[in-house]
């Protein structure tokens, strides 16, 4: 599938414009980028093709478990304070863009893998990679062995792309402003899973992740943290998620780039088993509004 010409639209409902990169990615763009501060949300697409329903031995409700629900729509006021949004519309389950590029377990694929794919981290062996092999609740994605010609595809007109309109975003934004904040919006289960190290203990409302301190500076995640505390949140640091591939590669502090991650828990917008929206999201999009416009105020 070829990547379709950039079609730009105006969206009156959030001042912005809209910017449409083929099938891999929807963004938001202010009309002035007044802000330090750019969103991203890697994993609430929802645009399951038949070719990728064909493949899967899973139906949809079950390949929807390993999506953010919604994350993308919870932040898509971001525009009006001079922010914008890069969202994925292909699905987490089809291809990760918060993974490495080439991050690959040899044993989905008929064919020989290349020496330069990483095929050994703890995601690949979790049945996490760039493709994964399992959704969230742990069932296999697929009925047989798919080819590596696939994979590349995937990557060269879905991940590629995605990662190419955000980073652009995020350097523009360093340039601009003297630095940039690159806030990567995701969502998680309320409690801990079966083979997570908090299993069936209740999370924070919100776990910012900063690497351990390496993707941002101290600044700016008490910054966050005192913001949502202000409004009413539960908030925890790295745990249990403390930054994956996005947060790592784009947040290089010592050149003046802050990543941090942001993981909402479920229950305070949705109904986990039936994903769908509960009387918490309203709330949630106004305490998200107060949040996103205070860091944009903020100064480094």
């Amino acid at each position: 599938m070829k990547l379709s010409k950039v079609n730009i639209n105006p969206n009156p409902k959030n001042c912005a414009v809209r910017k449409i990169i083929g099938d891999a990615a929807v963004v938001l763009l202010p009309k002035f980028h007044s802000a330090p501060v750019v969103l991203s949300s890697p994993h609430s697409g929802r645009n399951y093709s038949e070719e990728f329903l064909a493949i899967s031995r899973l139906q949809l409700p079950d390949l929807r478990r390993s999506e953010d629900c919604y994350v993308s729509d919870l932040f898509d006021f971001s525009p009006k304070f001079g922010v914008p949004l890069v969202s994925a519309v292909f699905p987490r389950s089809y291809i990760d863009p918060n993974r490495e590029p080439y991050e690959l377990d040899p044993d989905m694929f008929n064919d020989v893998l290349p020496a330069y794919v990483k095929t050994t981290s703890d995601r690949v062996k979790a049945g996490f990679g760039t493709i994964a092999r399992l959704v969230a609740n742990g069932a296999e994605i697929y009925r047989e062995k798919i080819n590596f010609a696939d994979a590349q595809h995937r990557i060269e007109f879905y991940y590629k792309p995605y990662h190419d309109e955000l980073s652009q975003l995020v350097f523009d934004t360093r340039k601009n402003h003297g630095f940039a904040v690159l806030l990567d919006c995701h969502s998680m289960p309320s409690c801990g899973g079966a083979h997570d190290r908090d299993r069936d203990r209740r999370r924070a409302d919100i776990v910012l992740g900063d690497c351990y301190g390496k993707s941002c500076s101290k600044k700016v995640v008490d910054y966050a943290e005192e913001t949502l505390g202000s409004l009413g949140f539960s908030v925890s640091r790295n745990d249990p998620y403390a930054g994956a591939y996005t947060t790592k590669h784009y947040g290089k502090p010592g050149r003046n780039i802050h990543a941090l991650q942001i993981e909402i828990n479920r229950s305070l917008y949705m109904d986990e088993l039936r994903l769908e929206r509960s009387k918490g999201y309203s709330s949630l999009v106004k305490n998200l509004g107060f949040f996103v416009e205070a860091l944009s105020t903020i100064d480094i």
